[in-house]
């Protein structure tokens, strides 16, 4: 079976690539693209591949973006490291989405559903696949109703300098020292923010470009976010996810 990676972490490529060897050596991986031009350019020209694995976030966009300029005529296995998008979604339009970091046990369940389809039902699932993936977007929100107290608050995004969720509890804390609670989840928030002003640093964190002050190379080739007003915890960059942070940040595609 010949699999196309798509995947910005380098990290996360080699060790979906060291997966896929280990759980069935018969795989073989054609090549590993980082972006979502690259990925057009190579399935408009190259052999279709027998399977992909795409990153749901990559550094010029989402994957979704693929869709818009090329269709894609194989099965998609999803990943992503935060449950952004509406998943249930994936499990009926695609063969799987998985988790990061990958384990070897859900990597196989998705393989193990690749084979048992017969010829009709891969082409049905390529099918639903490209149309789901083609679906207009949540539309990006510049402003939300938080309630304070007896009182409903319009909050412009441009006043956030980060989201912070503790407890399953989501709170908007503004550059001038507010605490407001959100009555959304971090990955809802993902969807309907402006990617390039706002960046999903972990699972406790959405900070704001303009909120960045500094940054602190941290232990394990980590980093650590200093913004420009107090948070309740330090922001970590985990390793894998640095490269992608640094794109991000500098807005390199």
């Amino acid at each position: 079976m010949k699999t196309l990676i798509i995947e910005d972490e380098t990290a996360a490529a080699v060790n979906l690539r060291a997966l896929l060897a280990e759980v069935d050596p018969s795989i073989e991986v054609i090549d590993v693209l980082e972006s979502v031009a690259e990925s057009v350019d190579y399935l408009r020209s190259k052999p279709t591949p027998d399977l992909v694995f795409m990153d749901i976030h990559l550094a010029d966009g989402d994957s979704f973006k693929i869709f818009n300029h090329v269709e894609v005529n194989c099965p998609i296995v999803f990943t992503t490291a935060y449950d952004q998008y509406a998943l249930e979604a994936f499990k009926v339009n695609s063969i799987d989405y998985l988790l990061k970091p990958i384990a070897p046990d859900d990597l196989r369940r998705a393989l193990e559903k690749l084979r048992r389809l017969s010829a009709p039902e891969r082409e049905a699932v390529i099918e639903r696949t490209n149309a789901m993936a083609t679906e207009p977007r949540q539309p990006q929100q510049n402003v939300f109703l938080v309630q304070v107290r007896d009182r409903i608050r319009p909050l412009s995004v441009d006043e956030v300098a980060f989201f912070y969720t503790c407890d399953e509890h989501v709170t908007a804390h503004t550059f001038s020292g507010e605490e407001l609670a959100i009555d959304r989840t971090l990955e809802a928030l993902s969807g309907v923010l402006d990617e390039h002003e706002f960046y999903r640093a972990n699972r406790q964190f959405i900070v704001a470009r303009k909120a960045l002050k500094d940054i602190s190379v941290w232990f394990g080739s980590r980093l650590a976010l200093n913004l420009n007003v107090e948070t309740p915890e330090r922001i970590i960059i985990s390793k894998a996810r640095v490269p992608k942070f640094k794109k991000w940040l500098t807005g390199a595609e």
